[in-house]
């Protein structure tokens, strides 16, 4: 028994003669902003527009503050570590996240606020440009080729026809969808080429009198 009241005693000691100062909380607070503004803009400049979210972002930029600031708070005395700890057990968040990529952020966002709240600057400030690299870098990088989406409308007879015409214009090809009608079949198909120019005009030269190429930003690689 003299042993855990010796252990209490000395946990009870330091929370009641707390080391933090107005100049480490402001370091903190300095810190977790500038880092919290440069994740904002590399989530801005990394993440694609179709799933780009100013709000998620905003949140992003804010959320270290509260998570560095609890930090401090649990440092400093230990009733409102107990508290902070029972509180944020029974809160849960059921947000449904779209893009697997906003867990890293997040995940990062919660990074800073714990680092910084700890004082260890340096590891934040090192993680912070390991990863930045990393995205910028797994951002630009492609193994492959983007792909198109080729629309027309076709006899059924000529389906044979055609797929020899896109075998022979393209590096790969994928039939996504066919729509039969009375008067033949839409196509749709994924391709991956490099001149869609000729591919339009083979496909014209065989009978086919309109067509549609788009371009679409996807993560498939043909």
């Amino acid at each position: 028994m003299n042993y855990v009241k010796i252990i209490l005693d000395n946990i009870i000691s330091n929370y009641e003669h707390p080391s933090l100062s107005q100049s480490t909380i402001l370091a903190v607070l300095f810190m977790v902003l500038i880092l919290s503004l440069l994740e904002f803009a590399v989530y801005r400049l990394v993440s694609h527009r179709s799933f780009y979210n100013k709000s998620f972002n905003i949140a992003l930029a804010i959320l270290p503050f509260f998570i560095a600031t609890i930090i401090l708070s649990l440092q400093s005395n230990l009733v409102i570590t107990l508290g902070t700890i029972g509180a944020l057990a029974i809160i849960r968040f059921r947000t449904a996240i779209k893009n697997p990529t906003d867990m890293l952020y997040l995940l990062w966002s919660i990074h800073i606020g714990i680092t910084c709240g700890c004082q260890l600057y340096e590891l934040a400030v090192a993680t912070f440009i390991i990863v930045t690299i990393l995205l910028l870098v797994f951002e630009k990088v492609n193994l492959g080729k983007k792909p198109f989406v080729l629309v027309f409308h076709a006899d059924n007879q000529k389906e044979a026809e055609l797929t020899g015409i896109l075998s022979a214009n393209t590096r790969s090809h994928r039939i996504k969808s066919r729509n039969y009608t009375a008067n033949g079949t839409d196509f749709v198909v994924e391709i991956s080429t490099d001149n869609t120019e000729a591919l339009a005009s083979a496909l014209k030269n065989a009978g086919i009198g309109k067509l549609s190429i788009i371009e679409y930003d996807s993560d498939d690689l043909l």
